[in-house]
């Protein structure tokens, strides 16, 4: 190369530079303002659940930043790359720490429960309630139970459990007793969630089993409100020792979501990591199976497949 081809490379490898720099910085600022500030995003024509949802994932764009920070070759881009992946770190990695690492050992005054939205049509619904009652549980918690699988799965499930009480496609079974079950509409007029108080040894338990209704990114009135209305039900609820379970079809992000978080905590998973439940396959991208709780507190919190379900079960064990 002749230094006249010299003289016009640099001034072109640095504007090259300059706009990878610009384009690092922008980046960081608005991943990091996405991070804190995602309930403010507008909700036009449902950007505002794809970012809630995919809140998480956000985190998976910082390596690529690094990446550009180095072609760029600013020493000053390595701050810009580290706040966003310290807000994501802050904001998620307690989330992930895994519960077996702090959890206390199961007591003998304690809870087990298992949940699952067993997939309309699957056509192994009752495959599904075989393996809920191998994982041992005390209460089963079920979702979208379809009218062809309906009599086999409540075969299944009455064949070992003493109590339960069905509204609709949801469905509670117990070998506790079962007292004041009713059926929860959760302001829809339809009934697509229950409450029941379990009668344990230790004083009752109250529950409530949702199937919130789908969440598509222009169409997702009706659930958001459902868990306005259970996050309302909720906090007028005077029981020392609340659980909610089942398919809320909402990530841990979803602002509609967190006025329930507010009130009642999630458990770590066992393993740790995010503990995706949906959709089983290829892989699970986001978590829209909870249990929530109040008054006790979790010693196990996994997930596990159990039929051919698009959503993983979820098995949880709390002290009294």
């Amino acid at each position: 190369m002749t230094l006249l081809q010299e003289q016009h490379t640099a001034p072109r490898r640095a504007r090259r530079g300059t706009r990878t720099a610009t384009f690092v910085v922008v980046c960081s600022l608005g991943i990091t303002l996405l991070l804190l500030g995602h309930a403010w995003l507008p909700d036009v024509a449902g950007l505002g659940l794809i970012v809630d949802s995919g809140l998480i994932w956000l985190g998976a764009l910082v390596p690529l930043l690094g990446l550009a920070a180095i072609a760029a070759r600013r020493k000053y881009l390595a701050t810009a790359v580290m706040v966003p992946a310290v807000v994501w770190g802050l904001l998620f990695l307690p989330g992930m720490v895994p519960l077996a690492w702090t959890a206390p050992p199961a007591a003998a005054n304690s809870i087990t429960l298992v949940s699952q939205n067993l997939e309309a049509q699957s056509g192994t619904a009752a495959e599904s309630a075989r393996e809920l009652v191998d994982a041992g549980a005390q209460v089963v918690a079920l979702q979208e139970i379809d009218g062809a699988s309906q009599l086999a799965v409540y075969a299944e499930l009455d064949a070992h459990y003493e109590f339960s009480y069905r509204i609709g496609t949801v469905g509670l079974w117990s070998s506790l007793p079962i007292s004041n079950a009713q059926p929860q509409g959760l302001g829809l007029g339809w009934n697509r969630a229950l409450s029941a108080d379990l009668e344990t040894p230790a004083g009752p338990v109250r529950i409530y089993v949702v199937h919130a209704a789908s969440a598509r990114p222009a169409e997702h009135a009706e659930r958001d409100t459902m868990l306005a209305n259970l996050a309302q039900a909720v906090a007028d609820d005077p029981s020392e020792r609340i659980i909610a379970v089942g398919d809320f079809n909402a990530a841990t992000t979803d602002r509609n979501f967190t006025p329930l978080t507010h009130q009642l905590s999630e458990p770590n998973n066992d393993g740790g990591l995010a503990g995706f439940t949906w959709p089983v396959s290829p892989f699970p991208v986001a978590r829209l199976d909870h249990l929530l709780q109040r008054g006790m507190t979790a010693t196990s919190n996994g997930m596990f497949q159990a039929g051919a379900s698009d959503h993983l079960a979820i098995r949880t064990t709390l002290n009294f």
